[in-house]
């Protein structure tokens, strides 16, 4: 294990999960640090107080830190490296580092690195799972589940990290067996300058990695790394010699290695190219870990599992219209793989948009939803750019609120439609998060 250095003073920017973890973390390694938050009851407080110093906490203002004699931070995710005072910070040589960074420095066994705009929390838990049933140790956190630094164990054998676009930004140190960009499409752009502003963050992840998985069918997914590491790629197309992709054979489709046929669709629980493209994502992550793939295993667990919560999970199906919740949905790109994966020849999806939409550009919504939908309704703070948007090619409904927009829809859906909750957007300008919308919305679903 590694030993930070003594001469260093330490704090920690924000609190909430990572925050208290981290600073969890320092205490029992007996290092001093501060606590320093921006509010004035933050989360996890309670907690601080008993394992800090109550002169070392501060709170209601970062600015304090400019009076401190910090030469490093381990800085809260939902806080940007943007802001004035760290900004000031970092040119005067303070580093800025993270939880995740942090356990880095201590993780004993291969850590596998995921991140992507979309699928990210679904594909860490696919390669995890794969991984148990393949008779290993594997356990899973980050931006999914535990923190980072609440893994911590010498009796692991891989660490399965989902990684945020803002966890990456204070990573240094993380040297992936295997990291991969999943796929990159406009979100945060509240945060971010540009959609390449976004990108050269998430290829952060690919720095000094042993081995790298990317997405053949997008090219922003493609690292930057020396000729000597291995690439592997993945697609639902038909895959080159050594990919891993996908075969039709009559009205079989077939996950393969090349030519090598490994699990035929019809016995994967789940449905649709997006997520089959997951479960290719995760068997080439296993081929880069040098993972014998255990087949026979491997297939009876996609046999049967079901999803996340939240992604593309059908709730009920009422009078042949089968009613699925995506409210982890909150981009434009998850709600385009959404349609691909369930839409039909004819459109048939009763598409419901609306929330927060983090300064995103929605065209690139149109082409999939004149495909696929044939209504869309609309609700939330970005109602009217979704409208302005989609309204020439699809008949558009405005609704206050979800309730309204369920009661609506059940009554025009016909049998064979599906009735697709995937906002394209945040929720917090009407929900705790997607988790609390989701869950209104399989409330309602199930009262009809």
């Amino acid at each position: 294990m590694s030993v930070i250095s003594s001469d260093r003073v330490r704090a920690v920017v924000g609190l909430g999960v990572s925050g208290v973890s981290c600073a969890r973390f320092l205490a029992s390694q007996n290092i001093d640090f501060y606590v320093i938050d921006s509010r004035e009851q933050p989360p996890g407080l309670e907690e601080i107080k008993k394992i800090c110093p109550q002169n070392k906490i501060f709170l209601g203002d970062l600015d304090v830190l400019l009076t401190l004699p910090v030469t490093e931070l381990y800085v809260s995710p939902g806080i940007p490296l943007s802001l004035p005072v760290l900004s000031q910070l970092s040119a005067k040589g303070v580093l800025m580092r993270g939880d995740v960074d942090l356990f880095c420095d201590y993780a004993n066994a291969p850590i596998v690195a995921i991140t992507g705009s979309n699928a990210k929390s679904t594909v860490t838990t696919l390669v995890t799972d794969m991984l148990v049933v393949s008779g290993y140790k594997a356990v899973a956190g980050g931006n999914l589940g535990a923190a980072a630094l609440d893994l911590l164990s010498d009796s692991v054998d891989y660490y399965v990290l989902e990684l945020s676009s803002f966890q990456l930004e204070t990573i240094s140190s993380l040297k992936a067996a295997v990291a991969t960009v999943l796929n990159v499409s406009e979100d945060h752009m509240d945060r971010y300058d540009s959609l390449y502003d976004y990108q050269r963050v998430k290829q952060r992840i690919y720095k000094h990695c042993r081995a790298a998985v990317c997405n053949k069918q997008d090219i922003l997914t493609v690292p930057l790394l020396p000729e000597r590491t291995p690439v592997s790629t993945f697609t639902t197309g038909i895959p080159d010699l050594k990919e891993f992709g996908l075969l039709s054979d009559g009205d079989d489709q077939w996950l393969c290695r090349g030519v090598e046929r490994l699990i035929n669709s019809s016995s994967i629980k789940l449905k649709g190219k997006h997520n089959y493209s997951n479960i290719l994502a995760a068997l080439s992550i296993l081929e880069m870990l040098n993972v014998p793939f255990k087949l026979e295993a491997i297939t009876q667990y996609l046999s049967e599992f079901e999803g996340l919560p939240h992604r593309c999970q059908t709730i009920r199906k009422i009078k042949g219209v089968t009613y699925v919740n995506d409210s982890k949905g909150t981009n434009v790109g998850a709600t385009i793989a959404a349609l691909e994966g369930l839409g039909a020849k004819e459109p048939n999806i009763h598409l419901i948009l609306g929330g927060d939409g983090k300064g995103a550009d929605f065209s690139p919504l149109i082409s999939p939803v004149n495909q696929f939908v044939k209504h869309a309704y609309l609700f939330g703070a970005d109602a009217d750019s979704l409208e302005f948007v989609l309204g020439a090619g699809v008949s558009c409904h405005r609704h206050e609120d979800l309730a309204s927009i369920v009661n609506a829809v059940h009554s025009f859906a016909q049998v064979g439609d599906i009735v697709l909750f995937s906002p394209a957007c945040a929720s917090f300008d009407m929900y705790e998060g997607y988790v609390h919308r989701g869950e209104h919305f399989m409330h309602l679903v199930r009262a009809l």
